[in-house]
Order: C-alpha cells, then sequence, then structure tokens
C-alpha cells in the first residue's frame, strides 16, 4: 500500500531523514515511533505529499507521488485520512461543520447525504448528538475524536495519526487508542501513526518501527521490540537516558 525509499530531507544543515526505507502492506496498522524532534512527523507529512524530499520516492498503490503535480496528489490524497496532533478543528465551526468541511468542499454531495455521513461518522467514534457544539466547548479528548470522525467522514483507505494521544491523561489516551483499532477493523483501512507514547504504541500497531537518526533501526511487533537486547532500542522503550548524550 505505503512504500518509502531510500528518502532524505534536510532543513538547512539539519539532516531529518537520511535514507529512509520503509513497506506498509494493505490493512495493516504501523505505528512509527521515535526520539522528539526526530523525524517522525516528518515522514508522515512525505507520505502524503505535504513535503518533497531532497531524494528518494514515495509509492502509493504504486504509484510514485514525488514527481505528481498537485491535480494529480489531490487524488490521491482522496485515499488518506489524517488526524492532527492538535485535531486542527475550526474554532467558528460546529462540530458538524467542522466534520463535514470536506464533503462540502468537494459540492457533489446533496446536504441531506452530507448530514448522514456526518451523523455516521460521529457514531463510529461514539458522539452522537453535538452535532451544533463547537470545538470550545469539548474536552480535549472529545476534539480528537471529532478530528478522527473527519478524518473517516469519506472513508479513506489509509489513516495517518501524528501524536493521537499527545496531550491526553492515561484514561482518555486508551479511549482513543481502542478507537484507532475499531476504526482499522470496521472500515478495513490502513493506519500509520507516529508516537513516542509506547503504551499507545503497544496498544494500536501490529507491526512498530523505530525511527533512529533518519533510518528505520528495528522493525517488529510490540512484544519483539519490548523484549530487543538492541541497546538504543531498549533505552527508547524503557525511558533510559544516554549518559553520554545531552538531552537539553
Amino acid at each position: 500500500m505505503i512504500e518509502v525509499r531510500d528518502l532524505h530531507k534536510s532543513f538547512g544543515h539539519q539532516r531529518v531523514l537520511q535514507g529512509t526505507n520503509l513497506q506498509i502492506a494493505k490493512g495493516e496498522s504501523v505505528v512509527i515511533i521515535g526520539r522528539s524532534g526526530g523525524g517522525k512527523s516528518v515522514l508522515l507529512k512525505h507520505l502524503i505529499g505535504l513535503t518533497q524530499p531532497d531524494a528518494g520516492d514515495v509509492l502509493v498503490d504504486g504509484q510514485s507521488i514525488v514527481t505528481m503535480n498537485e491535480r494529480q496528489l489531490l487524488k490521491v490524497r482522496h485515499k488518506f485520512g489524517m488526524l492532527f496532533q492538535s485535531a486542527a478543528l475550526f474554532d467558528s465551526m460546529t462540530v458538524a461543520e467542522n466534520v463535514g468541511f470536506a464533503l462540502r468542499r468537494e459540492r457533489k454531495w446533496a446536504e441531506e447525504e452530507i448530514r448522514q455521513k456526518v451523523t455516521e461518522a460521529l457514531a463510529m467514534v461514539d458522539l452522537e448528538g453535538i452535532e451544533e457544539k463547537k470545538p470550545a466547548e469539548l474536552s480535549g479528548g472529545m476534539r480528537k475524536r471529532v478530528g478522527l470522525a473527519r478524518a473517516i467522514v469519506y472513508q479513506p483507505e489509509i489513516i495517518l495519526y501524528d501524536e493521537p494521544t499527545t496531550g491526553l491523561d492515561p484514561i482518555v489516551a486508551d479511549s482513543i487508542d481502542q478507537l484507532v483499532v475499531r476504526v482499522r477493523d470496521r472500515l478495513q483501512v490502513t493506519s500509520v501513526a507516529v508516537t513516542h507514547d509506547m503504551r499507545s504504541a503497544s496498544r494500536i500497531g501490529q507491526r512498530i518501527m523505530m525511527l533512529h537518526e533518519g533510518r528505520i533501526h528495528f522493525t517488529g511487533t510490540p512484544e519483539e521490540i519490548f523484549k530487543s537486547a538492541d541497546p538504543i532500542v531498549h533505552r527508547f522503550v524503557n525511558g533510559i537516558s544516554d549518559p553520554k548524550e545531552h538531552y537539553f
């Protein structure tokens, strides 16, 4: 479904991706972990064509998106839904307007169809009956759920999650993780999440990849990554600092 080949990306003198390679199968749930500032979100943006690489290739369904123009990219992006770290809701719009925003922009759906799709999407994330509320009236967890409803409203084939549980308490974070799994199973979507929350990674990932120094350093099941004897992996998953490194 998704393939990344020898991806390189720098910002000024900072080399972020240094030959990243990965493959994600259709219907698979993959979590990409790694240090803060290590390039996880940058990699995610490459998968949807929001960022252009300095070198390398990104293929979606066997098609290279690196050489596509904006019109061609729009067609590919219809395969994707995305839940942003902040949920990225429009404060001036109601929940229903936020969730139905992409459908209204396309101008090919009748208003009744949009309302039905919005209702179904909100029901899937357990938020029935809040269509007329504004984002400011919602808790952080509810805003994340609205963001997820917006990501699934037109039934994409792939959903990208950027730090889906950041800023949430452990109980709310667990409920978001359960929703990610439910959406994956019900809609049969391919899921790609980036996070540094190992509890979340183990709950939603069938396979976990660790991005380290711009490359995929380790790939395995949650069980394999937690049992890994690799010192870099072991320190990360157990939250152990390296005495030879400076963190601030």
